[in-house]
């Protein structure tokens, strides 16, 4: 990904900004799960890659009171700039913001104590060398923790892309999307860091609540705006059928409305490594 990526287009940018409340309320579930298992301690050092809008990153920085050092990267410097402007409205200044690629980090060998990555590891094209910076940055007795989707067949992924496929059974999930589920597979992320040379890793898959604040018609337009991955299935739908499209998928949201929030319960992958204390 660069500059010119769809990850950083205007028009995700300003949906992300657009809709940036909702959308944190709705993964903060995820967030919590993957700063509780990072166990940060004040006055570490943490690499949050991968950050996107500033997630799980920012929430370190507050757990740090102040202490200690977080520095977020991501590929595309659009998505940072929303968290550059997410944290110093919460006053934190112990947090960075650096365009980076995870393929070929730009910091020294054992500089971290802690690697967090919330939804990204799953579209690192170069996978072995990616979880092999990590673990290359991450100091003797460091631990990374890493936050996946799990299967596709769940209801939030249901309810939009199959409600899609349902009524258009001749259009198919794009590569890009399917990637998105590679690591649901039991032990496959797992897996994939202990052959990044990580000697201690696990993983565990859960439940958590995936809920969006608002109305079905709001989620269903953020979806179209924000996902990336699926955007060649949703431009793919015929003009004279995207209004049917909208009113089911819409339809399928509203099922699980209750006047206040869309209502999901999201399956995600969380796998966590650590690297032996020489000696």
């Amino acid at each position: 990904m660069n500059a010119d990526s769809p990850w950083n287009s205007l028009a995700r940018m300003n949906a992300s900004e657009r809709w940036r409340q909702p959308s944190a309320a709705m993964g903060r579930a995820m967030t919590d799960v993957i700063v509780a298992d990072a166990q940060v301690e004040a006055g570490m050092r943490v690499l949050d890659v991968a950050s996107g809008s500033g997630e799980p990153a920012i929430s370190i920085a507050a757990l740090l009171r102040g202490t200690g050092r977080v520095v977020a990267t991501d590929i595309s410097p659009g998505p940072l700039k929303i968290g550059e402007q997410r944290a110093r409205e919460r006053d934190l200044n112990n947090i960075e913001f650096v365009a980076a690629d995870v393929q070929q980090l730009p910091f020294p060998d054992d500089s971290f104590d802690r690697v967090t990555c919330r939804l990204g590891v799953m579209f690192f094209p170069d996978l072995p060398r990616a979880l092999g910076e990590m673990h290359r940055v991450l100091k003797p007795g460091g631990r990374v923790s890493l936050l996946a989707w799990g299967a596709i067949n769940q209801p939030y992924f249901d309810s939009t892309l199959g409600t899609i496929l349902r009524l258009l059974p001749e259009l198919k999930l794009p590569e890009s999307g399917l990637r998105m589920f590679k690591f649901a597979e039991a032990g496959a992320l797992s897996a994939a860091l202990r052959h990044a040379g990580f000697p201690i890793s696990g993983e565990t898959v859960r439940d958590v609540p995936w809920n969006w604040p608002g109305t079905p018609e709001d989620l269903w337009a953020w979806f179209r705006a924000v996902t990336v991955p699926f955007q060649p299935l949703l431009q793919a739908v015929p003009e004279e059928r995207q209004s049917v499209v909208d009113a089911q998928v819409i339809a399928a949201l509203r099922r699980r409305y209750n006047g206040h929030e869309v209502c999901f319960s999201a399956s995600i992958v969380l796998a966590s490594a650590g690297i032996a204390v020489s000696g």
